[in-house]
């Protein structure tokens, strides 16, 4: 396979962040959410996505049936 410079680059970030935060995805996270709060950029937010409605799932079986005796 092939190597992409570009791809290369964005794992060799990647590892340095990491590393520079102890591997630990809570601190690199603090330290997202705390540049873009002190960033000049805007950022954009997305309104929460709703959750699906649950699919209710077709038994393979028939549904059972009441006999009745005399």
């Amino acid at each position: 396979m092939q190597s992409d410079p570009i791809v290369d680059e964005i794992h060799r970030v990647r590892e340095q962040i990491a590393a520079r935060f102890g591997y630990d995805i809570r601190a690199i996270g603090r330290d997202a959410h705390q540049r873009d709060a002190t960033s000049d950029r805007e950022v954009i937010r997305r309104p929460r996505r709703q959750p699906a409605e649950p699919v209710k799932a077709k038994s393979q079986f028939p549904a059972p049936v009441a006999i009745e005796r005399s």
